[in-house]
């Protein structure tokens, strides 16, 4: 097993709404969040590109990296990701030109390939499914193309945006994106926060079939963790009720608000539903700190992961950042051998 650097650990945040609550409430919160994660370490916060889902408010990303990034100072703020194929590779590169030359050496630009919704936005958002996707790798290499040094008689540049080389990753939550990754030597973040089924098939075939780049000498695999830490199991499994409930909901195609929790899930849901949630979180580590690091130990052993990035969506804010202080500090005690 791997254990030559230090894991490091990020957040990916979807500036979720609380039942109740307002999105202007949900920023905030992303925002106190954001400078909590710097104060304790974390190495980056990102935020995804959502549409058209009640309850998630991170839908105009690259404007709230920007916002985020002017309220903190040193942590890395960047996508988790841009849907490529819902905009042209020149705009996206001059956003990110922008952002890194506001914010010089912060900003992270994380790319998938879905919608970020559900069909009908993604027809609002003008982008054919099947014929943007299948268009993935052109986009991606146009765009990587944008953020390099201009050449000469270059017809079309990206101002800002051009030489600004702001980090291009590419995510997943499947093997599609870990073959284009390792093809084009780029680091690679999995989605196992939600789409666990294909975690080890995914980051095997990044490993064997990555090629080194000038981006990036060898392969480099950040893992999404599920993330509900509380000093003792029976709080942690309390407040784990809240993302169950918001699968739940997901599954059931309803808002996804977040949930308070609940002291059981008993007649929320049925067999079929359980297995379907308890599918998603696989990966999850939610308990006491004895318990996450377990967790996150087997993880580390099975992916050789270099990072993790938790997702940790509490109902209650204090909750939110009590589970990140923990998973520094287990993060940082590493001792993975069991």
């Amino acid at each position: 097993m791997k254990e030559a650097q230090p894991i490091r650990y990020s957040v990916l945040d979807l500036a979720t709404v609380t039942e109740g609550g307002s999105i202007a409430d949900a920023f905030r919160r992303t925002v106190e969040t954001a400078r909590h994660a710097e104060r304790l370490g974390y190495t980056r916060f990102w935020l995804a590109e959502h549409h058209n889902i009640e309850g998630i408010a991170s839908a105009a990303t690259a404007v709230l990296i920007g916002h985020v990034a002017g309220a903190t100072s040193s942590i890395r703020v960047g996508s988790g990701g841009i849907m490529l194929p819902n905009h042209s590779a020149l705009m996206v590169a001059e956003q990110f030109g922008t952002l890194q030359t506001l914010y010089p050496g912060r900003i992270d630009l994380g790319l998938g390939r879905a919608p970020g919704g559900d069909r009908m936005a993604a027809h609002a958002l003008r982008r054919g499914l099947h014929s943007a996707e299948d268009d993935f790798p052109r986009q991606v290499q146009e765009l990587l193309a944008y953020l390099e040094p201009a050449v000469p008689r270059q017809a079309v540049r990206a101002v800002p945006g051009q030489g600004t080389n702001v980090p291009v990753w590419l995510l997943g939550s499947s093997t599609y994106s870990a073959q284009l990754a390792a093809v084009l030597g780029l680091p690679f973040g999995f989605a196992s926060h939600f789409a666990p089924e294909h975690l080890l098939d995914a980051v095997r075939i990044y490993r064997e079939r990555f090629r080194p780049s000038a981006a990036l000498e060898k392969p480099y695999v950040m893992v999404g963790v599920p993330l509900i830490a509380a000093d003792t199991e029976a709080e942690a499994r309390r407040l784990a009720t809240t993302p169950y409930q918001r699968f739940l909901r997901l599954i059931r195609g309803e808002p996804i608000f977040n949930p308070p929790p609940v002291e059981s899930m008993d007649g929320l849901w049925n067999p079929q539903e359980q297995a379907l949630v308890e599918g998603k979180l696989t990966a999850a580590a939610i308990g006491d700190p004895e318990t996450v690091r377990r967790k996150l130990a087997a993880l580390v052993r099975a992916t050789e992961a270099d990072e993790f990035i938790f997702t940790s969506d509490t109902f209650d804010q204090a909750a939110r950042l009590r589970s990140l202080e923990i998973g520094a500090d287990v993060v940082n005690r590493g001792n993975w051998g069991d």
